[in-house]
């Protein structure tokens, strides 16, 4: 089974969450098992490796390139946002380490038929997880001018969204919208030649738009890292690799709230929040270096946030 992802951050990643060989390590977006066999590697007999995915075709392959590891294995069809559940579930505590690895595998993305992609012609899908019954193909069909324009926007950051909005109404009542090669070429028309001219695809900012809606990859971010801060042991890490502003303005605000201790009026003489921080976050994120952007030009706006449990 073809599943090529190209792991970013990965020597990062090792340096700062593998020290304790015998340790708990969970990986929250298993995808291809790139980091997680890395981590496994370096685990002992005792060490027990834990990965999320959603995605039935990942947790095949994953199984498969995972089988040689000395340390225990669990696999975990489900998405992290029900880490607390499938963790106690297991009667798992004192981790000594959690990875998201945020965004889209390279797999995924160079399936035409999963439909992540604009730059192949495939079906409007977009789940990571195919029993989701939300499509890409269904919200450019049926959700109102409105609310179109509100999350090619939002999730987007699209200058243009409102015009990309009005060209998908105007087409589908013409005709449904069922591949991504249809929608690139309507988002063309519809944003000006001088606009295109410059940065990325055309395309990009609406699929990545349309993409976090099915998923609602956005909505489970910050609780999904809470819950995980909940099961570190102390001196545990925490890290968080994203690709976009929206998900790493989520990381860092939701880190920053963990690290902060007293919240009470500064007017006020004694502490009666008892609000304490959980965790001390880096203040600056790792960036891959300019070697790793050049062999894989897909890391470069990766970025890896940690912080550690007190």
């Amino acid at each position: 089974m073809a599943f090529h992802h190209v792991s970013v951050l990965l020597n990062e990643c090792l340096e700062n969450f593998v020290r304790d060989p015998d340790g708990i390590y969970v990986d929250c977006t298993l995808g291809g098992a790139g980091h997680a066999h890395a981590i496994g590697e370096r685990l002992s007999a005792k060490g027990h490796l834990l990965g999320f995915d959603q995605d039935q075709t990942a947790r095949q392959v994953a199984a498969e390139r995972l089988s040689d590891l000395a340390c225990q294995v669990t696999i975990i069809p489900s998405n992290f946002k029900n880490l607390k559940d499938e963790l106690s579930k297991r009667q798992i505590s004192g981790v000594t380490a959690f990875l998201f690895d945020l965004g889209v595998s390279s797999y995924q993305l160079d399936t035409p038929e999963r439909g992540f992609s604009y730059m192949h012609d495939g079906p409007l899908d977009m789940r990571m997880d195919q029993s989701n019954p939300l499509t890409a193909e269904e919200i450019v069909n049926t959700y109102s001018e409105a609310d179109l324009t509100r999350l090619i926007k939002e999730y987007g950051e699209e200058r243009w969204a409102k015009r990309i909005a009005q060209f998908i109404c105007k087409r589908r009542e013409e005709e449904p919208l069922r591949r991504t090669g249809q929608l690139v070429e309507l988002i063309k028309q519809a944003i000006p030649a001088g606009a295109r001219k410059d940065g990325p695809h055309p395309a990009k900012r609406t699929f990545q738009a349309l993409r976090i809606e099915v998923n609602q990859e956005l909505a489970i971010l910050a609780q999904s890292f809470r819950d995980a801060v909940d099961f570190l042991k102390p001196g545990g890490r925490i890290g968080v690799i994203t690709f976009q502003s929206l998900e790493d303005r989520i990381a860092k605000q939701t880190f920053k709230e963990l690290s902060t201790g007293c919240i009470c009026p500064p007017e006020l003489p004694v502490c009666v929040c008892g609000h304490k921080a959980l965790v001390k976050a880096r203040n600056k994120a790792i960036e891959p270096t300019e070697a790793e952007v050049k062999a894989n030009p897909r890391a470069r706006s990766a970025r890896l946030r940690i912080a550690e449990k007190l």
